[in-house]
């Protein structure tokens, strides 16, 4: 497969089981969204699409397909998920702004539109994904640690 969009869940081949991300959104400017699900699991779940709603512990921006074949590991879409509510807004994402001496002066709040910034980091803005482009290296050690 070439590619996937929002709301396929795909499925990873590794050679400690199978590991599953949900696409969630797609950016002109920046790789797709994905929500990384828990679990390493010896075969796939009897309902993906439950395992997709209620497992997510992790967001990011990946180049998926290409990531994904760089590293060579198997994947497919193995079902899909509509994103329903708040979720389909397109997430908002943090970014620190950082001193020569690497302090936190403030940070940067990217809702895929426009920025925001806050000197402060609320404690709902903690749990914000970071708006970095994710490996597929440290994507699949996320997963596999899940």
């Amino acid at each position: 497969m070439n590619s996937y969009r929002p709301g396929d869940i795909v499925e990873i081949g590794t050679d400690k089981g199978l590991v599953y991300v949900h696409l969630t959104h797609e950016h002109p400017s920046y790789p797709p969204v994905v929500r990384l699900l828990k679990g390493v699991h010896a075969a796939q779940p009897d309902d993906i699409a439950g395992h997709a709603r209620d497992n997510v512990f992790y967001t990011a921006m990946i180049p998926l397909v290409s990531a994904l074949n760089r590293i060579g590991v198997s994947h497919r879409k193995v079902g899909e998920l509509a994103l329903t509510g708040s979720d389909r807004d397109f997430p908002t994402f943090r970014m620190p702004i950082r001193d020569k001496q690497g302090n936190v002066v403030y940070w940067w709040f990217w809702d895929g539109r426009g920025l925001t910034y806050s000197s402060e980091l609320e404690a709902q803005q903690d749990s914000l994904p970071l708006r970095e482009v994710m490996s597929a290296s440290t994507m699949m050690e996320i997963l596999l640690a899940s």
